[in-house]
């Protein structure tokens, strides 16, 4: 997400109170999917969540409501992970997409990476909801990471932690402590020491994944001119001891985002490189720019991003022709050079409007949360076949994007974040059809 179409915490007040009730909707009876999708969406009574027949939401955690340590749920509920912590509990690991001044921070956490101007600690960073697994009953939330500053995405490890990523957007240049990637395991209990993982490289980070064979760490950023990076760790599962930041570069392909022209067909597979970064840190905001210059390809805004089974995919928020977002896929390989190619474009609004994050579902598909602010926002949930086909999946009926979609390890529960006012939603349904 970027700061300039952005309408921070505009639902408030009735908004929010009319919402309050809204505890658990179901979206009529079980059907199998027909065509490529689960059918048509059902308007939900509540306002909040349409979906198609045979799926149902949860409220489990709304702005406002108060925490175990004492504070309150933040707002500006973005990017979010799921772990299995064993002995039938699970936790969501939530990203807070705030910075100093605004309202709806949940009250000041005791301590955190860094204060403002005021001695405040700054209200980004995370919370955590531990849940039963089989009831989805919330048993604890608090705040897990403070101090930080506009925890947008992130992504989860394989060995049980969610790596969560700043994007201070126009305060890049003020803010040169921020920018970072941190990390914070799903078993914390309480606040975590904030280590700011440098040399994971200073950006406008968006998303982060991780290849489970390798310990590689990629990367997205949200900038019309990003690059996309990995990170090749000293010691893999162990990020704080460092390591070196790469950007990709597609063989005789400069620019992927197709605004003039089709540099990249969609469905064509291109050999990639990687070129070695340095002056990591970037104080001046020019990571990307340097990087470019030696030759790394540029995309329009990279934001969510996901693993899947041995290949990875990432959208690009303002990419292609039409300007409506791009989807790619890379496959990393463990012998020869990576490939990587242009797996979606949207060519209409009904298709796919501004993919933000991303997960791949059970059978395949991926689901894909829309954040686009126009007059008349409209934010849907897209799924996307293996063959390249969207189709709608829900559709926020408030002034907000959906943000954070992860499945439960078993698969059966898709976690959503309605961004602001902060709800966390479970929705159950045919998942595997």
């Amino acid at each position: 997400m970027i700061a300039d179409r952005r309408q921070f915490l505009k639902a408030t007040g009735t908004a929010f109170a009319a919402l309050a009730a809204s505890g658990c909707m179901r979206a009529g009876l079980a059907s199998a999917p027909p065509g490529i999708g689960y059918g048509p969406l059902v308007p939900d009574p509540a306002g909040l969540l349409d979906l198609p027949p045979g799926f149902s939401y949860r409220v489990l955690s709304s702005l406002g409501d108060p925490m175990d340590d004492g504070s309150t749920v933040p707002n500006a509920a973005d990017g979010m992970g799921c772990f299995d912590l064993g002995g039938g509990r699970l936790a969501l690991v939530r990203n807070h997409e705030l910075h100093s001044g605004q309202e709806g921070t949940g009250g000041e956490a005791p301590s955190g990476y860094r204060r403002d101007a005021e001695g405040k600690v700054m209200p980004g960073g995370t919370t955590t909801l531990v849940l039963d697994a089989a009831t989805l009953r919330v048993e604890r939330q608090f705040r897990s990471l403070a101090g930080t500053m506009r925890n947008c995405a992130g992504g989860i490890t394989p060995w049980g932690s969610w790596l969560t990523c700043e994007e201070p957007g126009f305060f890049m240049r003020r803010a040169t402590d921020h920018g970072y990637v941190f990390e914070v395991p799903a078993a914390a209990t309480g606040l975590v020491d904030p280590v700011p993982l440098k040399a994971m490289g200073r950006f406008n980070h968006e998303a982060a994944c991780v290849d489970p064979r390798t310990g590689v760490v990629y990367m997205t950023e949200d900038q019309n001119e990003g690059l996309f990076y990995r990170f090749l760790p000293n010691t893999p599962g162990r990020l704080a001891n460092g390591g070196r930041l790469q950007a990709l570069v597609i063989r005789e392909i400069g620019d992927s985002r197709n605004w003039e022209g089709t540099a990249l067909p969609l469905n064509a597979w291109h050999e990639v490189s990687w070129i070695d970064l340095d002056q990591v840190e970037a104080p001046e905001d020019d990571l990307r720019a340097r990087g470019a210059a030696a030759g790394a390809t540029v995309f329009a805004r990279g934001e969510g991003l996901w693993m899947g089974d041995g290949e990875l995919y990432f959208c690009c928020t303002g990419g292609g022709a039409a300007k409506l977002g791009q989807i790619f896929r890379l496959r990393p390989q463990l012998g020869g050079a990576d490939r990587i190619q242009l797996f979606f474009e949207s060519t209409s609004p009904e298709q796919f409007n501004f993919g933000d994050n991303l997960t791949v579902a059970p059978n395949g598909h991926l689901v894909v949360c829309e954040d686009q602010y126009t007059e008349a926002v409209a934010n849907h949930l897209r799924g996307i076949t293996p063959a390249g086909e969207a189709y709608p999946l829900a559709l926020c009926r408030v002034d907000s994007e959906l943000a954070g979609a992860c499945f439960s390890p078993d698969g059966q529960v898709l976690f959503v974040n309605v961004y602001g006012p902060t709800r966390t939603l479970a929705i159950t349904g045919p998942w595997v059809a």
